[in-house]
């Protein structure tokens, strides 16, 4: 305690004289030019769609999300309108409507599978959003690995995932249309 009290006095002493601590001005003014700055839905919402361009796909990699928008998922080609349940075998409507809808029931289809998926990536819209507890509990119970996230980020998650030749699954709801870009004529 008395060490700690010394170095105290000292670096409050060498602080008064200007030793320790000096005025500097900052390298980074701008925000957007700051580390701590971070990207938010709103960001991306000038374009409302967001694409992956796979430049050459490798035999035997796996379904691959290619776009997602309001309305559903472009995913090898495919497009499916509303939430899907991406699963190594097949794409498949997923009857939720928000991430409230899921449940236990909800994704009792994606512990069914056999090989057994090592992880479910669950994108829940355009913000990341709490799932049941009860829901994790009984995925892990079953040995699946879930990553929660923003539809966006789980599409990419999911591509990454799939193109490691991991055994993934997924459950996308879209994003709703944003309104931040609306023209209103007065």
């Amino acid at each position: 305690m008395a060490n700690a009290a010394v170095c105290g006095r000292f670096l409050l002493h060498r602080s008064a004289r200007g030793f320790l601590f000096c005025r500097a001005i900052p390298t980074f003014s701008s925000p957007s030019l700051c580390r701590a700055h971070r990207l938010g839905p709103s960001d991306d919402e000038m374009y409302q769609r967001t694409t992956v361009s796979v430049m050459q796909k490798e035999p035997g990699s796996g379904v691959m999300i290619t776009s997602y928008s309001s309305h559903g998922f472009n995913i090898d080609g495919n497009r499916v309108f509303g939430p899907c349940a991406v699963l190594p075998p097949a794409i498949l409507q997923w009857n939720v409507a928000s991430y409230k809808d899921i449940t236990e029931e909800s994704v009792s289809l994606f512990h069914m599978l056999e090989p057994r998926i090592e992880i479910l990536v669950l994108g829940t819209g355009a913000r990341l959003e709490r799932i049941n507890p009860s829901v994790l509990t009984l995925l892990k119970k079953k040995g699946i690995a879930v990553e929660v996230q923003d539809t966006p980020n789980a599409c990419a998650t999911f591509n990454f995932l799939t193109s490691e030749r991991r055994v993934t699954a997924a459950g996308l709801i879209p994003p709703p249309i944003s309104t931040a870009l609306e023209l209103t004529n007065e």
